[in-house]
């Protein structure tokens, strides 16, 4: 059963949260402020962190950034009344995975918590399983409708980058910095040439590797 840390310092929307997620069959951690959630989270194993920004003691950026020193990859999701690109920049900065702005719809919580708690798995299994489809990150494997599928080492990067993530854009220029480094002689063409390889040999009914023009890739997992 998956563990949730909440720190918000309002209690009846603490309390509301704490309810619906509870009902949706998550464990429940409630803190007041950034300081006891910061403390929380070092005595207790938890899976995804909610922290309001506003906060006494300690906000959430602060929290946030406190978190992703001692883990990286856990999932942290910040509710906020302000919704200023400025305030989502700090966010982001300080390692938030997502921005639920208040008033908050608990079905829409419960929505972000399931999506974000998915990434998490798929990041620390790096597995991903599809209908049709099974990439291992671990064994460099990919599987689809039974057949292996033969890949390089970057084209394996690649797909696995853009399935973990449906419908995110990445540019050219991310796609090449995560995954070519700085090779000096890699250049926006690479990217174009491994995608055009992708679509030929890892073709499979459970995505599409679609161009955004102007923008650059992003995988779109398809529905029955």
């Amino acid at each position: 059963m998956f563990k949730i840390l909440i720190a918000e310092d309002e209690p009846h929307l603490r309390s509301a949260m704490a309810k619906s997620l509870k009902g949706e069959g998550y464990r429940v951690i409630e803190c007041p402020d950034g300081q006891s959630a910061l403390e929380t989270f070092y005595s207790e194993h938890v899976d995804i962190v909610i922290t309001d920004i506003m906060m006494p003691r300690m906000d959430g950026n602060s929290l946030t950034a406190h978190i992703r020193k001692i883990n990286p990859d856990i999932p942290i999701l910040i509710l906020t009344a302000l919704e200023t690109m400025e305030d989502k920049e700090k966010g982001f900065e300080s390692g938030t995975d997502d921005y639920l702005v208040k008033p908050i719809l608990m079905k829409e919580l419960g929505l972000r918590v399931k999506a974000l708690l998915r990434r998490y798995k798929i990041n620390t299994e790096k597995r991903l399983e599809l209908p049709n489809t099974v990439i291992d990150f671990g064994a460099q494997t990919l599987t689809i409708i039974g057949k292996n599928i033969e890949l390089n080492k970057k084209e394996f990067q690649l797909l696995f980058k853009l399935l973990v993530n449906p419908n995110k854009i990445f540019s050219r220029e991310q796609l090449l910095n995560e995954i070519w480094g700085f090779e000096s002689d890699s250049m926006d063409r690479t990217v174009d040439t491994h995608i055009s390889w992708l679509r030929d040999k890892a073709n499979s009914p459970d995505y599409e590797i679609v161009t955004v023009w102007g923008l650059g890739y992003k995988a779109v997992l398809c529905t029955a």
